[in-house]
């Protein structure tokens, strides 16, 4: 009998235990930095995570609920997603996207002078890729990442990079009144993803501070800002659209 109950405690602690791991694996929490509204969302293991773009017949998701629906099919649940990057008005990616060890986007390396007007902020430099597969991650200037070649998974390219070896990027300006939401993603000192989306106006110094001094990441990318700025989380109780039409690339955690 008190094998039997031993045996029964032990279980339960192990479920417990199987819990707390599996809830620390992905979280998403509101946060205020210097005034400003925040939802950080980190991801410990990137085993889960993933990128999104087309359906089976080739048509881009567009929308949370679509790839929700589709993880739901494989007997798995989206707990939480957001928007991966920029993309055309087809919702193509801007630049590279590489899915499941598929190249389906090629990088894009060209160089938009100021003379054309206001260069776009993918172009701005240095822009950069977030890459992973199921044991890491990493975020690189999209030249880094071109010399280095890394194995991954998965990867998206945007920009323009927001912290670099623990530095801001020097084109950033302090006190820009360019002030809008803003979605993010950085890889930090204890090896995890923390993904940003600010609920106020921010600017793009503000933003990478946030990244660097606060959620102590030494590389952080610029995914996305105004109407393209979106996230999925069940838990609280969030299904953001793009009002651009909907979403090209997609940043997903599948359990």
């Amino acid at each position: 009998m008190r094998f039997r109950k031993l045996s029964m405690i032990l279980s339960a602690f192990a479920a417990l235990v199987f819990c707390v791991e599996k809830s620390q694996a992905q979280t998403c929490e509101p946060q205020v930095v210097q005034d400003t509204k925040f939802i950080i969302c980190t991801v410990d293991k990137t085993e889960n995570l993933r990128l999104f773009w087309k359906k089976a017949d080739g048509e881009p998701y567009r929308n949370f609920a679509n790839v929700a629906q589709a993880a739901e099919k494989n007997g798995k649940t989206l707990s939480f997603a957001m928007n991966a990057g920029m993309y055309r008005t087809d919702f193509t990616p801007m630049g590279l996207y590489v899915e499941n060890g598929r190249e389906l986007v090629a990088v894009d390396t060209k160089t938009l002078a100021r003379s054309c007007g206001a260069v776009p902020n993918f172009y701005k430099k240095p822009n950069g890729v977030f890459y992973f597969d199921e044991n890491r991650a990493g975020i690189a200037s999209t030249e880094q990442f071109l010399k280095k070649r890394p194995a991954m998974r998965f990867a998206t390219q945007s920009g323009p990079m927001l912290v670099i070896n623990n530095t801001l990027n020097p084109i950033l300006i302090k006190g820009s009144t360019d002030r809008t939401r803003r979605s993010g993603v950085g890889v930090c000192r204890d090896d995890s993803v923390r993904m940003a989306i600010s609920e106020d106006a921010v600017n793009f110094y503000d933003f990478a501070t946030l990244f660097r001094d606060t959620l102590k990441c030494p590389d952080a990318l610029f995914l996305d800002g105004g109407n393209g700025v979106g996230i999925y989380n069940p838990a609280m109780k969030r299904n953001d659209i793009s009002w651009h039409g909907g979403f090209g690339p997609i940043l997903g955690f599948v359990e």
